[in-house]
């Protein structure tokens, strides 16, 4: 008695990438299984520039860096005491100077989040890796953290379009451009490390992390979904309470 010929499982069609940004979107599952077969990450990279690019022209050209920097030193008690203490023409220099730091980092913002993600891959692929013993590449786990960044990327679309409709240059806070989180709200100056975990609940950071982690579920097999959503909550938590303890001693 013969058996039949066992015919092998189609493999998954492999995804374009402007497929896997927008499936990130819709149908991010397919997005984070189409990662295993490739960890390339360039098409959410090439929108973090585009978008980054974007922001900074649009801060520039509507408020100016040297506001920018002026409404940070006003938002610090230690730091406008100093600029008070110096003479005139010392305080704009050192104002002057600030403006211009600000505006580069601002136009190489992009290398920084590939450092900030190179990070948070770290960080992550090491707990998920050694804690738990999940099947996952470091490539693999840096492709999730840059597609779900997809997710941040709406916070920029609206901050640019907030400044081109008219905000008061006054008003504007480059470390919290967009009425996405309770901490917008906020006086900044008031509670320093209450507003710096306001700023945190951000409804597209948290779709960023949920997204993270259901990248990770994905891309390990192994782990469920609460799982990896433990490990990259946790983490957050850390930096959140971290930053907002920073914030509230140099405020």
């Amino acid at each position: 008695m013969s058996s039949a010929p066992i015919t092998p499982a189609p493999e998954a069609t492999a995804l374009s990438e402007p497929a896997r940004i927008l499936d990130t979107f819709i149908a991010p599952s397919k997005t984070f299984t189409d990662i295993r077969r490739s960890a390339a990450w360039w098409g959410p990279f090439l929108i973090t520039v585009i978008l980054s690019l974007a922001f900074t022209y649009a801060v520039d050209l509507k408020v100016g860096f040297r506001k920018v920097v002026e409404r940070q030193v006003e938002r610090s008690p230690k730091a406008s005491e100093r600029l008070e203490q110096m003479p005139r023409e010392q305080r704009d220099n050192q104002l002057n100077a600030q403006a211009k730091g600000t505006r580069y980092f601002m136009y190489g913002f992009p290398l920084f989040i590939l450092l900030w993600n190179l990070f948070i891959a770290t960080a992550l692929f090491a707990t998920l890796k050694l804690a738990l013993d999940a099947d996952l590449t470091f490539s693999g786990t840096y492709a999730v953290i840059m597609y779900a960044g997809l997710a941040s990327g709406i916070r920029t679309v609206l901050a640019i379009m907030t400044l081109f409709a008219g905000l008061d240059p006054d008003a504007f806070n480059l470390q919290n451009p967009a009425p996405t989180n309770p901490g917008y709200f906020m006086d900044p100056g008031a509670s320093p490390f209450l507003y710096s975990v306001a700023t945190s609940l951000d409804i597209f950071m948290i779709w960023t992390l949920l997204l993270t982690a259901l990248g990770l579920s994905i891309l390990t097999k192994k782990l469920k979904f609460s799982t990896t959503a433990i490990v990259v909550f946790g983490w957050y938590a850390v930096f959140v309470f971290g930053s907002a303890g920073l914030a509230a001693l140099l405020s």
